[in-house]
């Protein structure tokens, strides 16, 4: 028997950690959160999917911690997603207008189904259809056109897109666990409705996540997403210089990132020193605070070097009043902000939430979960007036909960892509 429900679940699928969200919207319209829920990332590369079993497990977990907190069954879970191939294009339709020359609400829904069923090449799935502006006539620039008037308009558009395959993945694995794959928001989009307000994207603004596997960008002005990027190295890599130039394990590379990390060597005004513990009868080893900034600072210049080149791709660089905001585990390094001035030359402040719910708002203003609350803003937005109709659940579920079996489930999406697992690595 199929099931009515306005609730929204949202996961943001990072590399390093899930967050989860549900919420819906108040009678008022305002969002509300009704659970949250976060647990380390497993099965999960650079933003993709490349363990079934790891990511089987990691999601059930984090849906199981959410679930615990509702009322209501998880049934569709919206996606947060940051896979490397992810990226947006350019794409422009036009029509003449109908007797009168007057631009009708039939003439934006025939130009937005044009878009929305181009064929795109190399597998490709269109996730969303995002208009940036209509021109009418080729003079006139509008935002909202239904009632000018002329004789021809062109819609220009920008299509967030995904490889199938990987979205074949993410369907087949939710399923697994018991859910069905609702949206996939591309994750810079999402974060972007939580950390750049109204005016910041007028007056031109980027948000930039450095994650653990893929740093993500988006970059807006005029109120308009101009361009997006996904670079496909982050935190990790910067974990993995410190492992090779400290010479010890990548558990310990990553604590002395987290515990002792800058940005900027120069910076560092003392001579302070770490000691480096060892195992198996190895000597201890030291390296000063000086060093171990000098390592992350060469591997973050060449991050921002490769964010400089989107800034420069988008035909707005010397527009963009507002400058860079920036989110992610990386973005919490001492002095990253003053690296990201140098380099860039526009403005610079870590992220923080230009919105906020009507309720449970402390919990809400934690940075791990910025790209989840955009994510939840979307989703509700899109829910709001339209209850989602559900079907039964194909997973077995004991009770509320979610699924039981995860062996079976990993063997029933193993074999959607056959026995030698060829299609499942991605990098």
């Amino acid at each position: 028997m199929a099931s009515k429900t306005n609730l929204s679940v949202v996961i943001d699928m990072g590399t390093s950690k899930l967050v989860a969200l549900a919420g819906r919207a108040t009678t008022e319209g305002k969002m509300e959160i009704l659970g949250t829920a976060q647990v380390p990332s497993k099965g999960i590369k650079r933003g993709m999917i490349f363990n079934l079993a790891d990511a089987i497990e990691s999601i059930t977990a984090v849906l199981e911690q959410l679930d615990a907190q509702l009322e209501d069954e998880i049934n569709v879970v919206d996606v947060a997603y940051a896979g490397k191939r992810m990226r947006t294009i350019d794409y422009k339709a036009s029509r003449f207008t109908g007797e009168g020359g007057v631009v009708s609400n039939l003439d934006i829904d025939e130009l937005y189904n044009e878009a929305k069923s181009l064929q795109i090449k190399n597998d490709y799935r269109i996730l969303k259809v995002i208009p940036t502006s209509f021109i009418i006539d080729d003079e006139i620039e509008e935002l909202k056109p239904v009632g000018a008037t002329g004789k021809k308009i062109e819609a220009r558009y920008k299509l967030v897109i995904m490889p199938d395959q990987e979205y074949q993945i993410l369907t087949r694995v939710l399923e697994s666990v018991g859910v069905e794959l609702g949206e996939v928001f591309h994750s810079s989009l999402a974060l972007a409705e939580a950390a750049l307000s109204k005016p910041e994207k007028e007056m031109g603004g980027v948000v930039l996540d450095i994650g653990a596997g893929t740093t993500n960008l988006a970059i807006y002005y005029e109120n308009a997403l101009v361009h997006t990027a996904v670079i496909p190295f982050a935190g990790a890599v910067i974990t993995n210089d410190l492992k090779v130039g400290c010479s010890t394990f990548l558990e310990k590379a990553e604590l002395l990132k987290v515990r002792y990390g800058q940005a900027l060597g120069d910076q560092i005004k003392t001579e302070d020193t770490v000691t480096i513990a060892k195992n198996n009868g190895w000597e201890p080893k030291e390296i000063t605070i000086r060093s171990l900034a000098y390592i992350i600072q060469a591997r973050l210049e060449e991050i921002v070097d490769c964010v400089v080149k989107e800034i420069e791709r988008s035909g707005v660089a010397d527009r963009l009043g507002t400058g860079i905001v920036l989110s992610g585990g990386t973005s919490n390094l001492g002095h990253i902000i003053t690296l990201v001035k140098f380099h860039t030359g526009l403005d610079a402040r870590r992220a923080h939430p230009v919105i906020l719910p009507a309720n449970r708002r402390e919990e809400a203003k934690n940075p791990a979960f910025l790209t989840a609350l955009g994510a939840l803003k979307l989703s509700i937005s899109q829910n709001v007036g339209e209850e989602r109709i559900l079907p039964e659940p194909k997973t077995p579920r004991n009770g509320r909960g979610l699924m039981t079996n995860v062996k079976g489930a990993l063997q029933s999406a193993i074999n959607f892509f056959g026995d030698d697992n060829e299609d499942l690595e991605f990098n």
